[in-house]
């Protein structure tokens, strides 16, 4: 017999409540004036208005532990839902394809929509979702009922929130360039650090090399290549590299993220000429890229896999990293890190630091010791 589905008390969003604070003083003062009473000083909230945030659904309680995501695993008729993969996102819609390969353009189940979470937007590129579909419409729609849990994700702060940029990958592709627009190797060390975060595995790839000598950017290749990183030095304008930027694509589920201009869709369109994705030149003026990639899209490869191909970065907030562990996810500070003085050393400051000595000595890269301190201190 089937386990029989708890039933939970889920946490819903404040609007779920009834106003509690009155607006319309303005209304009231024109039809009785305020002259012989004095305004509400204070107000008072009932139980039942805290308890009309919550509501009982049914489903099964989730321990994602610091995988984001939703924490309640709705039950839903599979009789009637279908599986799915969120291929892209457009406001209130989704791009959906079901596992015959057919498209669906779905909305979201207001119950997913107001549950009490820190995600900005409750459903992302790559998410596995149950959807119910809308009978005699064309094109085919259908309505996401659940979210599955999610694995490798990559996520980024945005107005206070979490943003899940894309769920369920094997690998980030960090692609930057030589120049045309600058590289940025602190926006490399940020999405590193997201990648070792969630649990996927990170490849730095450095495009247009046909504008600068090779030579020029090998002390950066051998920084991260002696950490354990893959390299991969490549030019989408004359094809060199491009043979092993396809094979490392190639039966994966991958992303790729970097700031505009670096040429992402110019790579994935040297990989796989049938995507016939929208690429543009670096502005002259400002020698920053332009955004052509609108959303980030979950695209099939010929080759076999999938890729995400994901808007322009201009910056890049962690989400839900402290300070503290910063270190942690800095492969090449963490050896020295048990060797300093105080258990509770920053390694900006105090005395008889590992880690400093090791700066000072050679032994670790000044400028990926900069790049902690600038996250430590919070610098964007």
């Amino acid at each position: 017999m089937a386990k029989k589905k708890q039933k939970i008390r889920a946490d819903f969003r404040k609007n779920r409540s009834v106003r509690a604070r009155s607006t319309d003083w303005t209304r009231q003062f024109d039809r009785h004036g305020f002259e012989e009473e004095d305004p509400q000083q204070g107000e008072r909230i009932g139980g039942k208005g805290e308890l009309s945030r919550k509501r009982t659904v049914r489903g099964d309680q989730l321990d994602t532990g610091d995988e984001p995501g939703l924490d309640v695993h709705l039950e839903v008729d599979s009789a009637v839902c279908r599986c799915g993969r969120v291929l892209s996102v457009h406001g209130l819609a989704s791009m959906v394809a079901d596992e015959a390969g057919r498209i669906w353009q779905c909305a979201t189940r207001r119950l997913l929509k107001t549950l009490s979470t820190n995600q900005r937007h409750v459903v992302a590129a790559g998410d596995r979702v149950m959807f119910r579909p809308v009978e005699n419409t064309d094109p085919p729609e259908g309505v996401i009922e659940r979210v599955e849990p999610r694995r490798g994700t990559i996520c980024r702060t945005s107005r206070g929130r979490q943003q899940v940029i894309v769920a369920n990958v094997d690998q980030l592709l960090i692609v930057a360039s030589t120049a045309e627009p600058r590289l940025k190797p602190n926006l490399i060390d940020r999405l590193l650090l997201t990648a070792e975060k969630g649990g996927v595995k990170p490849i730095v790839c450095i495009n247009k090399l046909d504008l600068v000598e090779p030579a020029g950017v090998q002390p950066l290749v051998g920084v991260y290549s002696q950490m354990g990183y893959e390299v991969l030095l490549l030019s989408a304008k004359t094809g060199f590299g491009v043979d092993r930027f396809r094979r490392v694509l190639t039966g994966r589920e991958s992303v790729v993220a970097g700031q505009s201009g670096v040429g992402k869709s110019s790579l994935l369109n040297a990989v796989d000429p049938n995507l016939k994705l929208r690429v543009d030149s670096v502005s002259s003026d400002t020698q920053k890229g332009r955004h052509t990639t609108a959303t980030a899209r979950l695209l099939p490869l010929g080759c076999g896999g999938y890729v995400v191909d994901t808007p322009g970065i201009r910056q890049f907030q962690l989400w839900d990293v402290i300070p503290e562990e910063v270190a942690g996810f800095y492969r090449d500070l963490r050896p020295y890190v048990h060797l300093c003085r105080f258990p509770d050393c920053t390694h900006t400051h105090e005395d008889d630091c590992a880690v400093k000595n090791a700066v000072a000595d050679g032994r670790l890269d000044e400028r990926r010791y900069d790049s902690y301190c600038r996250l430590i201190r919070g610098d964007v």
